[in-house]
């Protein structure tokens, strides 16, 4: 029998300090009334200087084993999607790895941004039905203030650190029982890099950067991107919109949200929203934004949920899974 992924458990976690809109606005010229009006974000998590990207996904990722039932002996397969790595190398899959106290794994990093977790859903769900793996454990996990230009209100208000991470387990087709990944849809473009980067590099210009960010030209291609990806998704499933019991997008914008689900035609109560709490984590919102919905009783067992996600590059993508 063919061999499906099964997403076996999903946690996140969050650094220790929460900063609200009221703080930001001692530090820049700004107001809560500014920031909510036009980004729905009330809060975001700041991570301190001993909070790495490597510290959080571990975290999160010794939470979602536990959860599974297994060991990190058990791992055979790490991957991290993230932007902000602790070095240039080795990747933070590998830092996370030794964490962990996983043996000897494949492990490596994904940079597609924001994009990241949902282009490691693909591409675990490829690796594991090809056998090359069996217990893999997905992260995305990001320190977006560590590239901060906190003079800059147009941005700095926008984004949060944080992390999680989801075991994905071979099984047997049979025994999955229709439960598994569905589908993955993932797109990329590159030119429209410059409206949504980092202006540093180890091969640029040897400077880690800051993130600069055209957000009228993001919001542009966000809503169209991603509804199309979702409904390719949701085709390529078998599926129809209307069967998906919980929307999971990335939280970047509130606007976007409403945007996406009433152009596909999602009603609100389906929708997860915590970018209010979070802002925008990067490869972490998806699975922060699962998590607080899985805490709080509205995610369950049997569920079909669908995750997407923008980020730069472009970078964008869908997948829809049966829990």
């Amino acid at each position: 029998m063919p061999i499906v992924s099964v997403v076996s458990s999903l946690c996140a976690v969050t650094p220790e300090r929460a900063v609200g809109n009221d703080e930001l606005a001692r530090m820049v010229d700004t107001s809560d009334e500014w920031i909510s009006a036009r980004t729905g974000i009330k809060s975001r998590y700041v991570a301190s200087p001993l909070e790495t990207t490597s510290v959080l996904g571990a975290q999160a990722a010794k939470l979602a084993i536990e959860e599974a039932g297994l060991k990190p002996e058990d791992i055979d397969l790490i991957v991290c999607a993230t932007s902000t790595p602790d070095k240039t190398f080795p990747s933070t899959a590998t830092l996370i790895q030794a964490k962990l106290g996983c043996k000897v794994a494949t492990a490596f990093d994904v940079q597609a941004v924001c994009s990241g977790f949902v282009y490691g859903i693909g591409i675990v769900d490829a690796l594991v039905k090809s056998g090359q793996a069996k217990n893999a454990i997905l992260i995305g996990a990001d320190t977006f203030s560590r590239i901060m230009d906190w003079s800059d209100r147009a941005t700095c208000v926008l984004f949060g650190d944080g992390a999680g991470a989801a075991v994905i387990q071979g099984v047997d087709a049979n025994e999955a029982k229709g439960k598994g990944i569905l589908a993955s849809v993932l797109n990329a473009d590159g030119k429209y890099a410059d409206i949504l980067n980092v202006d540093g590099g180890a091969s640029s210009n040897a400077r880690v950067g800051k993130l600069r960010m055209e957000g009228q030209a993001v919001f542009k291609h966000a809503v169209t991107n991603i509804s199309s990806a979702i409904e390719e998704c949701c085709e390529k499933a078998g599926r129809p919109v209307s069967d998906i019991d919980w929307f999971v997008p990335h939280q970047a914008n509130k606007r976007i949200l409403d945007g996406v689900a009433k152009r596909l035609g999602i009603p609100e109560e389906k929708v997860v929203v915590t970018v209010d709490v979070h802002g925008n984590t990067s490869a972490a919102s998806v699975p922060l934004a699962y998590d607080f919905a899985k805490k709080d009783g509205r995610i369950k067992k049997g569920d079909l949920v669908l995750f997407e996600a923008m980020g730069g590059g472009l970078t964008w993508g869908a997948a829809l899974v049966q829990l």
